[in-house]
């Protein structure tokens, strides 16, 4: 499919936005300045790079614990974002919700979700609402491959299913749920397949392929537009980094690690973009290092930013 140029160079940033966001991280959380962990995106940078752009403002997404590229891909600004990380009022959530729980509503952002497919049920909600409204809107649920273990993943999707709603469930199968290999606890090859139970289209593709991506999601979301109902996307991935910052990762063959690098999403893409007139070799530079720029402007705002006071501890609380 054509997309546009000033969309594929968007993407490029956005790409590279996450990347120097999370590898920041890294070096911040070696520091002990990050209160709290870190679960970082790095690798699968394409996924929700690609979703996004298939999304309007108004739509909605839900995320994972390993958030922080859902929400840059969906709009949310890495100062604030940095701020919440470090605990600062000035944060989306005011320094309350920290790295797992970013969240800002105007963004259609539902929420990063510490609970493994958490995010699912909340994301099913919101394709009732949107169903209700009938202005046409779509939710995109972004899961892990362990949270297809789960009962709530089952009875969202057949839910999802049966009530035709405008919900896409895009599975990220970085191959390891925390430390356990999903050879270990599923027998299918296609995590895909599962959408069969619930007479709902699935198909698994190459994650680290943005293009590949963004077109199938555009398709998917053209679906649920139209009032098809849901479909179950798997993304074929990995995650270079442990589960959480700190995480040794000897359950990993180092050998499968050095392979999956190979396949980073972002100098293949940069290499596509080059390659086909779109994007010349300084101007990716200059996309880099604006982002590079980005990222160390967004920590010396967060570093700024004051911690919120004992007494807001009751505030923006339900009870």
């Amino acid at each position: 499919m054509e997309i546009e140029k000033a969309k594929l160079i968007d993407m490029y940033r956005t790409m590279l936005r996450i990347r120097r966001f999370e590898e920041k991280l890294v070096k911040e959380f070696a520091s002990g300045r990050i209160p709290g962990t870190v679960h970082l995106y790095i690798g699968e940078e394409a996924i929700a790079t690609a979703a996004c752009a298939c999304l309007n403002r108004d739509d909605y997404i839900t995320g994972t614990h390993r958030g922080h590229g859902h929400v840059i891909a969906k709009g949310g600004r890495t100062d604030r974002m940095m701020a919440e990380i470090f605990g600062r009022k000035t944060g989306y959530c005011k320094g309350k919700g920290g790295s797992m729980h970013i969240a800002d509503p105007d963004l259609g952002i539902l929420g990063a979700n510490g609970i493994v497919g958490g995010g699912v049920c909340v994301a099913t909600g919101a394709g009732i609402a949107c169903e209700m409204k009938g202005k046409q809107q779509v939710t995109v649920a972004f899961l892990g491959d362990g949270s297809t273990n789960e009962g709530a993943f089952h009875e969202a999707v057949n839910l999802a299913a049966i009530w035709n709603l405008p919900v896409l469930y895009i599975i990220e199968n970085n191959l390891y749920a925390e430390k356990t290999r999903i050879t270990d606890t599923t027998k299918i090859v296609d995590l895909s397949e599962r959408s069969k139970s619930y007479g709902i289209p699935g198909i698994s593709i190459d994650g680290n392929d943005v293009l590949k991506v963004y077109e199938t999601v555009n398709e998917a979301v053209a679906r649920a537009r139209q009032d098809k109902g849901p479909t179950l996307i798997e993304c074929k991935t990995y995650r270079w980094r442990g589960h959480f910052e700190g995480d040794a990762q000897g359950y990993k063959p180092r050998e499968e690690v050095e392979e999956w690098k190979k396949k980073d999403p972002i100098p293949r893409f940069r290499k596509y973009l080059q390659d086909n007139g779109f994007l010349a070799e300084a101007d990716a530079d200059k996309i880099d290092a604006e982002m590079v720029q980005e990222v160390e402007d967004a920590l010396q705002f967060a570093m700024a930013s004051p911690f919120p006071a004992p007494e807001e501890t009751e505030e923006d609380v339900f009870v």
